[in-house]
């Protein structure tokens, strides 16, 4: 014989009535009718097999039967809301915001990423790409964790790695016969936009902005085929490019710091791939792209 199954709805409609001692006053605590809540009762009743309430001058009161349900009642209600909750808490805290340069999330942080995924395949990355300068600040806000590129030396969040900052072109590019230099470089508020420039004018060197993109995909594909020249990261070198130095009369450039940044009360997804991510990115270059 199958057992009977007490329906939460149900026992929501027992508890109000029994707190209320009003089948009315319960109604409207649980915005329904008078005669729904009635017929819920009911169907409770018939369920179970016994009666739960009686009438009397003041209203309705509880057999003892009832009261004896309603204990049960409310610790199943009280159960039932605690799994949802946890089970919502958990969909919420399996989401990790992730804001990233562009060469990081293009060459360092995918594989990183996905022996990630292999360990923890119910937590979901969400990442974000373009200039660092401005993600650090909204932490908590729209990123959980952001990996940015400072000044070297400078910077708050965990050093993860030193970068050199190079001048790079195509491999048959020859920068010294250019009186006038082509660059590729990114929008303003990017640091290499901005080191190129000062270290061109410093150096007295002749140079235009031949073009501008926020993508290193794009910056790259510029410089590849021998547009221009554009600055990159020793160790995001693209393929396709060479490194320039002052041997084609280039200016040296300053070294940067790629730091992470963690927002305040981190969940534990978002702590466990901060983690990986600190012990990835700190490792060797070469490691992490093999």
């Amino acid at each position: 014989m199958t057992a009977a199954v007490l329906d939460p709805d149900l026992l929501m409609a027992f508890a109000a009535v029994a707190e209320h001692r009003s089948f009315t006053r319960a109604a409207v605590s649980l915005n329904r009718t008078q005669s729904a809540v009635s017929v819920q009762i009911r169907r409770l009743e018939e369920r179970i097999g016994t009666k739960l309430f009686q009438r009397t001058r003041a209203g309705v009161a509880l057999t003892a039967a009832g009261e004896e349900l309603l204990v049960y009642a409310r610790r199943l209600l009280d159960l039932n809301a605690e799994a949802i909750d946890v089970l919502r808490a958990r969909k919420r805290d399996a989401v990790v915001r992730l804001g990233v340069m562009d060469d990081y999330g293009t060459i360092v942080i995918p594989p990183l990423l996905a022996r990630f995924a292999q360990n923890h395949p119910d937590i979901r990355v969400e990442i974000e790409t373009g200039l660092t300068a401005t993600m650090p600040a909204r932490l908590g806000e729209a990123y959980d964790l952001v990996i940015a590129m400072h000044p070297g030396g400078c910077g708050d969040g965990e050093l993860l790695r030193r970068e050199q900052t190079v001048w790079a072109a195509a491999r048959t590019y020859r920068a010294e016969a250019q009186e006038t230099l082509p660059v590729a470089l990114y929008p303003p508020g990017c640091l290499f936009r901005q080191w190129a420039a000062e270290a061109l004018d410093a150096a007295g060197r002749p140079w235009r902005l031949a073009f501008v993109s926020r993508t290193l995909a794009a910056v790259e594909a510029v410089a590849a085929q021998g547009l221009a020249i554009t600055v990159v990261k020793a160790g995001t070198l693209p393929p396709r490019l060479q490194i320039l130095s002052e041997r084609e009369g280039l200016p040296p450039l300053p070294g940067a710091d790629i730091r992470l940044h963690r927002a305040r009360n981190l969940s534990r997804p978002a702590a466990l791939l901060a983690d990986h991510l600190q012990l990835g990115i700190s490792e060797p270059a070469s490691h992490i792209l093999t």
